[in-house]
Order: C-alpha cells, then structure tokens, then sequence
C-alpha cells in the first residue's frame, strides 16, 4: 500500500494508469485496482473521472487521480522548497501537478457545499486539449478551471477552455485559468484569468476599500 501510494504522488494530477502501476509494483491490475480504490476508501486519493466523453470523438476515457492531501504528496515525492529554488526541471513539474491537485481539491471542497448536486471531471482529447476540471449542473450549465504553474496566462493556455466553450455553446457559463499571479482579467468571452487565491480570499470592492 505504502509504495502504490507512493507511485500513485508521482501521477497525481496525471491519468492514472493502472496496469503500468500494477507492473510496477509486481502484482496483478486487479489487485492493483482494488488497493487503489482501498486508497480512496480512506480518503487519501480520488479519481477524477473523465467527462463529456461523448461530446465529440477521441476524447480521453481515463480518470485522472489526486492524492488527496498534496502536503502529503509532496512529501512523497520529496519536493522541497530548495529544489523549486534551484529551478530543477524536474521539480517544477512536479510541483506544477501537486498545483493542480491542490486547486482540484479546494473547488471539490466547495462543490460539496453547493445545495444542488454537480458532475465534475476533467476533459481531454487525443490532439492535447484538456481541462482540469469540468462543473456541470443539471440544467447542463458548465463551468470550467484551468491550474497554471505560471504568473501569465499566454494564449495556449486556453486552447482547451475555448474549444470547450465553442462545442457548448451558450451552455458554457465560463472558464478560468488560475495563475501563480497577481492579476484577475478577461480574456476572450467567458474566458478569464484569476489568481488562485480567489478560491478563498474575499475581493473587497472599491467602495469599501
């Protein structure tokens, strides 16, 4: 169990494969599966499943996993704040899926307390669109989050909200791409920029300032 979750930090935030894992760890894909869906019975992982995979064709059937607590996944994987500061490669992707989790996890968190029931998964197609998380309500109404390990928010950091946003249509209430940065704007239409800490900082108006 110690070392599945270990292998499974360093494919948080990623799709899950099960069978590499299984092989990794010498043992059968069922077995694997059923230790990974213990790991979620105990609240350390979650499988983000796949959504809208019959919006067009190609679209990724494979969930994605989190660990659940990305302190925890970073100390499995051993990231510490002297590697990011070396600016090692390898570490900086790393820190950008534990990003990603840790955002994944603060806006299940705040699902949970909507009144109302919503799907969420991620989206992602065989020519490389994706979104990290997809919120449909009933009514079908989406909304969509992009996480960026960056300050700025270049153009291709949209491609997957924009290509979402055309195949919805007016179902699309809107998207975001969180950033490392500062700055809160608009994009494109109901495309838009904030800083992750938006998820749990109040914005105090001007008025009131």
């Amino acid at each position: 169990m110690t070392d599945l979750l270990g292998l499974l930090a360093a494919q948080t935030g990623q799709l899950v494969n099960t069978s590499a894992t299984a092989d990794k760890l010498g043992v059968s894909r069922a077995t694997a599966d059923s230790h990974l869906r213990l790991l979620e019975d105990l609240f350390l992982v979650v499988r983000l499943p796949a959504w809208g995979k019959t919006l067009r064709s190609r679209v990724s059937a494979k969930p994605k996993v989190h660990v659940v607590d990305s302190g925890l996944a970073a100390r499995l994987l051993r990231l510490t704040p002297d590697k990011l500061a070396g600016l090692d490669p390898a570490s900086l992707t790393d820190f950008g899926h534990l990003l990603e989790t840790f955002i994944v996890g603060e806006i299940r968190k705040q699902l949970s307390w909507l009144d109302e029931a919503v799907t969420v998964g991620h989206w992602r197609t065989s020519d490389g669109a994706e979104v990290d998380v997809v919120v449909e309500y009933d009514d079908g109404t989406v909304l969509a989050f992009e996480v960026k390990a960056n300050e700025r928010a270049p153009g291709s950091d949209f491609r997957g909200l924009a290509q979402l946003r055309d195949l919805l249509g007016p179902r699309f209430a809107g998207g975001v791409v969180f950033t490392t940065g500062t700055r809160s704007y608009t994009y494109a239409d109901r495309l838009h920029v904030m800083p992750l800490d938006r998820l749990w900082t109040p914005v105090t108006s001007q008025a009131t300032r």
